[in-house]
């Protein structure tokens, strides 16, 4: 048996990390459907250890103490990256594509609960595989895990884990061809049909001396730290009401007024990129720790109640699109935008980027659809979400 220290499980971690990307590599079908890396090779090490489990061996133990701070400080480049200029941006658009995802994820959770009682399990089991995991993946998944063993939910890790993966490769095989029927149907055209990039995939960014980089990345750093060193107060006092919400709300939150606060006043100049690029690295590494660490022999009996929440979720979320169709505008650019509702309410933005690019290029530009899925998808839904997830855990514990 292999018993590792903190800093030892990061390293090993970080194996399993690019393992991760070499099977993407390898195999394409992983890549096609945006499997993140992180969550393929974490569940390579999960599976060995399953099988380890069936055989009464047990092949390591690892030392988790890093996997929170890790998964708080990706929360917080989240909540620092939330400007509300971005709302500027099609503004109208936005908040309307906001309140309609926001909708759908309470009829998530409601839908996944339904299913849940007609199992005879834990009505917060349609929680933690509706919204918690779908609309918010496998990191928003893994964070309100421990909130949903608390509550009585067996099984959370596991159970997120997979209704996540579930999703993201449903969303990949769905969004395309739903939307095609949609575009089909009602023979929309797109107004640009030569032009196939998102709106700032062409711009440049000066370029900056290695001192202005490092001395950004530090600034990055510190506000980082700072908002998790003050969120932690502001999850303490929020708890004291007897709330219960998961650790990184607190840091969200303060990265969030952090950012605005900086937008209006310029005192700090924040990187948008070098913040994302710090966030991405820790989400990656906390998702591979907390891959490795699943028991996936908890999901035993959980296969069937698992497969009929997803069936009628995707049935749901592809019916809605019509709703998104006629609200967002009944054009090219309302069903593209539809297809990016797919891809994050069932997995990840990056599910909704690679459903819309494949429209797009078949079909032409969409360019009001790359800038109103994203800024939802990417940012905002996350706070929206974090509040309804918490909404129904207090409720129902």
């Amino acid at each position: 048996m292999l018993q590792l220290d903190a800093v030892q499980t990061l390293a090993f971690a970080g194996l399993a990390l690019f393992l991760g990307y070499a099977l993407c590599r390898v195999i394409p079908v992983l890549g096609r459907y945006n499997l993140p890396p992180p969550v393929i090779g974490g569940l390579v090490f999960a599976l060995a250890a399953w099988f380890a489990h069936h055989r009464g061996a047990t092949l390591f133990v690892l030392d988790t103490s890093l996997q929170n701070p890790l998964m708080i400080a990706f929360f917080t480049t989240i909540g620092v990256n939330a400007s509300l200029r971005l709302l500027k941006i099609s503004g109208k658009q936005v908040l309307v594509f906001l309140i309609l995802a926001s909708m759908f994820a309470v009829a998530q959770n409601l839908l996944g609960m339904a299913v849940a009682t007609g199992f005879d399990l834990h009505p917060l089991f349609g929680v933690l595989a509706g919204s918690t995991t779908l609309t918010g993946g496998p990191a928003t998944g893994l964070a309100f895990a421990p909130l949903f063993e608390a509550a009585g939910v067996k099984g959370a890790e596991s159970v997120a884990v997979a209704a996540a993966m579930a999703g993201i490769v449903l969303g990949g095989l769905v969004g395309g061809p739903a939307i095609t029927v949609l575009i089909r149907r009602f023979r929309l055209v797109s107004t640009r049909p030569q032009d196939h990039t998102a709106p700032g995939e062409e711009t440049t960014l000066p370029m900056q001396t290695d001192a202005q980089r490092e001395f950004g990345a530090l600034k990055s750093i510190v506000v980082i730290l700072v908002a998790m060193w003050a969120g932690s107060w502001v999850s303490g006092l929020i708890s004291s009401f007897g709330v219960t919400l998961p650790a990184y709300v607190g840091a969200m939150l303060v990265g969030a007024v952090i950012r605005n606060i900086d937008d209006q006043t310029g005192w700090i100049g924040m990187s948008v990129p070098t913040t994302d690029l710090i966030g991405n690295v820790c989400l990656a590494l906390f998702l591979s720790v907390a891959l490795m660490n699943l028991k996936l022999w908890e999901l035993a009996g959980l296969a069937l109640p698992l497969m009929v929440n997803l069936g009628l979720q995707v049935i749901m979320v592809v019916a809605f699109c019509g709703v998104i169709f006629r609200v967002m505008g009944r054009d090219y650019d309302a069903a593209v935008m539809g297809g990016g509702f797919i891809g994050f309410m069932l997995g990840t933005t990056a599910n909704a980027m690679a459903v819309m690019r494949t429209l797009v290029e078949r079909y032409g530009a969409a360019p009001r659809a790359f800038l109103v899925a994203p800024l939802v998808g990417a940012f905002f839904i996350d706070f929206t979400n974090a509040l309804i997830i918490t909404g129904f855990i207090n409720f129902w514990k």
